[in-house]
């Protein structure tokens, strides 16, 4: 029996909004078995908002969650460090509207989860396991979930720059080491033509050079570089596995995805849940002795 996790103490992080540009603090606390990730407005008495499919509000640019007029915005990179290490139960306290950037990664919540550290639980670790393929595709973008002996992510992200292009990334198997290596120092990124735009539109007001890759029409403004050559598709899958964790439990499924995005995450879970034929909550199976493989290029 695979058992449930928490984590073994509490643990806490400051940072700016990327959108809000305001002041956050993070706190991560020990939860009991069953109760999933549970974020805890502080600033505002204590209101709980699950994070769960059915409270998803906006999916402009970040995945926002909103409960009884209550919002919390920029929730994905925070999820996918605490699906990607394998936590199952968590309080999480914020006292303001949004989570923060921190580096544009999910690398300072890995850091944050394994500064806590991890202990197991006496009740058993369920997964949803799929059962019949789901899809949704709008013009060019496109993602579907389907059957498979295992939790693979396969997507592929195409832009009309120089430093982008076409890449594409196949996970096939997720553990803690390796989504720490591989997946969570990638960093989110943004074309200096949108920044005029998006700024109008009241976002991005704590977007910088320290939180984001920022592309020019020939190259990057950020002096250290790309941290990986497809540090692009790479964050594109960080975002999959964070918004896919709105659905509560560890996913038994092959995710598909060509130009997706945050909307298209949630609509393809909607699609899914909906569908009682298409899913099934088992217990977790164990998978230690399958090593995660990745496949990742330039196309």
């Amino acid at each position: 029996m695979i058992r449930q996790t928490t984590l073994a103490k509490g643990v806490e992080t400051s940072g700016i909004g990327l959108h809000t540009g305001v002041s956050v603090t993070v706190k991560l606390h020990p939860a009991p078995p069953d109760t999933g990730y549970v974020f805890i407005r502080t600033d505002l008495g204590g209101f709980e908002i699950p994070a769960s499919i059915e409270y998803i509000a906006n999916c402009s640019y970040a995945t926002t969650l909103m409960r009884t007029g209550v919002m919390l915005s920029t929730v994905e990179h925070l999820l996918a460090a605490l699906r990607g290490c394998g936590v199952d139960n968590v309080y999480i306290e914020v006292d303001n509207l949004e989570i923060p950037i921190m580096d544009g990664s999910a690398e300072p919540f890995v850091a944050l989860i394994e500064r806590a550290g991890l202990i197991e639980q006496t009740a058993a670790r369920k997964a949803l396991r799929v059962r019949r393929r789901v899809s949704i595709e709008q013009g060019e973008r496109r993602i579907s979930i389907e059957p498979f002996d295992g939790y693979e992510i396969d997507c592929e992200i195409e832009f009309a720059h120089p430093i982008i292009g076409r890449q594409r990334l196949c996970v096939d198997g997720l553990d803690q080491r390796f989504f720490a290596r591989e997946i969570a120092p990638a960093r989110t990124f943004g074309f200096t033509a949108e920044i005029e735009q998006l700024r109008r539109a009241n976002l991005i007001r704590g977007g910088s050079l320290d939180n984001a890759i920022v592309l020019t029409p020939e190259g990057i403004l950020n002096p250290s570089g790309l941290r990986y050559r497809d540090e692009f598709v790479r964050h594109k899958a960080l975002d999959i596995i964070g918004d896919l964790a709105l659905v509560g439990l560890p996913i038994i499924g092959r995710v598909t995805a060509e130009r997706s995005g945050h909307l298209l995450h949630a609509l393809l879970l909607t699609r899914l849940l909906r569908d009682e034929r298409a899913w099934e909550i088992i217990d977790a199976p164990a998978d230690a002795d399958r090593e995660p493989l990745i496949m990742s290029g330039l196309v």
